[in-house]
């Protein structure tokens, strides 16, 4: 056998690396990892056109091109504050509750971590703020989007993936010390990413009050469609494909072999965490497709599609460690969950367009949850130990006991209250500054033309000004 023993190979796991020298053979299966990686960090990215489009459709025409920009300004400002400061707090090493070195990538790469791993969270980091910007999309001033971008992706969400994903996070199930015997299971995100992302958007939505004209005089709702489903459907399909990188990536390297068996390793885990999510989504997708029609009495696409993406969040925790019948069920619950948040959101007047905090936070609690009661043992050593037997708790329903059910609740519970303390005040002081929410008027012509300067497509209704110049006359006009 040829050896190499000056070529730097990187193993790693989601949190680490270690350094050694490597054969020929180690160093082919490292490339291969490593490309599998970072494909993995480039479906997730392709999601925020996913993002882009459903936002774009579901909002109203007038406000098309506002909420595309803001969707690359997530993309743009996210990669900044994550480069500067967001990896250093989720991926340094330090304490169980916050990483405090590596900022601006320094000392990258080293013997823990490279650019491809660094590339892969940064896609994750910018959709956080994604999800964020639909619960106040048609209301809020663009420099506010500025603001709270860069302090999501570089504060909040990095010490909520530090506690989780981190070796050295106190809820990290890969931690030395296993909070509960267990650590918290949340493979790619329906705490981390999708809960954190909720929560922020509640508080930023319930700060700023609904929509205009979305509630009458008497509170009762009032439908502002979004104005095109043809971007809605792009959008899910874009964000379907965009989830085999964010569910079965979060493995990392798909070339780890498991003990004691010849023909199984990552590979048919990540085999596996597909069929769950495509299971998961699309259960959610036909149940609320029956489910809307029993209530509204049509068929509806918009519905359909955001059920489909709750089946996906719901799935997101639980992907890997569970079986395909368990991910139907999955599927079966979070469309239930998001069609009766939402009708609870209408009865409490509360205005999110893109339906973000019930789908990505209803749907994300209650995937961290079925997570706790149907990870299977088999697979948690899997996902978490690479086939090594290990004594580990599992799901509750499946006999595994208390430890990871109790582990699953202290990420739920710890997630709201960290994202509230730091979103919450930080939406109350752009609202006390004045901000936050766009002026009445400028909100009625809407923000394309008001803050953009023109409308997204070339031909508007009559009654809407055609040019920034003409909003502006009728600005004068009125004064």
């Amino acid at each position: 056998m040829l050896s190499f023993p000056f070529i730097p190979i990187y193993h790693h796991t989601r949190t680490q690396y270690t350094l050694m020298e490597v054969s020929w053979e180690q160093s082919v299966t490292y490339s291969i990892n490593t490309i599998y990686l970072l494909f993995s960090a480039y479906l997730v990215f392709v999601m925020q056109l996913g993002f882009a489009m459903i936002c774009a459709g579901s909002v109203r025409a007038k406000n098309a091109m506002n909420i595309m920009l803001t969707n690359v300004v997530d993309a743009v400002v996210g990669s900044i504050s994550f480069y500067l400061f967001g990896f250093a707090f989720a991926y340094g090493n330090s304490n169980s509750f916050i990483g405090t070195n590596l900022f601006a990538l320094a000392n990258i790469p080293n013997e823990n971590y490279d650019y491809g791993f660094f590339l892969y969270q940064w896609a994750f980091a910018i959709a956080v703020a994604g999800i964020t910007s639909g619960s106040i999309a048609e209301r809020t001033q663009f420099s506010a989007y500025l603001v709270f971008s860069f302090f999501l992706t570089g504060f909040v969400y990095p010490v909520v993936a530090h506690w989780v994903w981190s070796s050295s996070g106190w809820l990290s199930p890969n931690s030395s010390h296993l909070l509960l015997g267990s650590g918290a299971i949340d493979f790619a995100g329906s705490g981390v990413v999708h809960l954190v992302g909720a929560i922020a958007g509640l508080w930023g939505s319930i700060i700023e009050g609904p929509r205009v004209g979305r509630f009458d005089a008497y509170g009762k709702p009032v439908p502002l469609r979004g104005h095109n489903a043809t971007l809605v459907v792009l959008g899910t399909f874009l964000l379907w494909f965009g989830w085999f990188g964010f569910n079965p990536g979060s493995f990392d390297r798909i070339l780890v072999p498991y003990p004691g068996t010849s023909d199984q390793g990552n590979w048919t885990s990540v085999g596996r965490t597909a069929v769950t999510t495509t299971l998961a989504g699309s259960t959610a997708g036909i149940v609320t497709l029956f489910g809307r029609r029993l209530l509204i009495g049509h068929w509806d696409a918009m519905d359909v599609c955001n059920g489909l993406l709750g089946g996906f969040v719901a799935i997101t925790s639980g992907c890997s460690v569970v079986e395909p019948w368990a991910a139907i069920l999955c599927g079966f619950v979070a469309a239930w969950v998001l069609i009766g948040l939402n009708i609870l959101a209408l009865k409490l007047n509360y205005d999110d367009p893109l339906e973000a905090a019930q789908l990505h936070g209803g749907c994300g609690t209650w995937g961290l949850l079925f997570t706790g009661l149907f990870a299977k043992k088999e697979f948690v050593i899997q996902a978490y130990n690479s086939g090594v037997v290990v004594k580990r708790p599992y799901g509750l329903l499946l006999g595994g006991g208390w430890g990871l059910i109790g582990a699953q609740m202290v990420e739920i519970l710890v997630i709201f209250l960290w994202v509230s303390i730091t979103m919450g005040p930080m939406f109350y002081a752009l609202h006390k500054l004045n901000l936050l929410r766009i002026h009445v008027d400028d909100e009625l012509a809407g923000l394309d033309i008001s803050s953009h300067g023109g409308y997204a497509y070339a031909a508007q209704e009559d009654h809407q000004p055609r040019s920034y110049k003409d909003y502006m006359r009728m600005q004068d006009d009125q004064s």
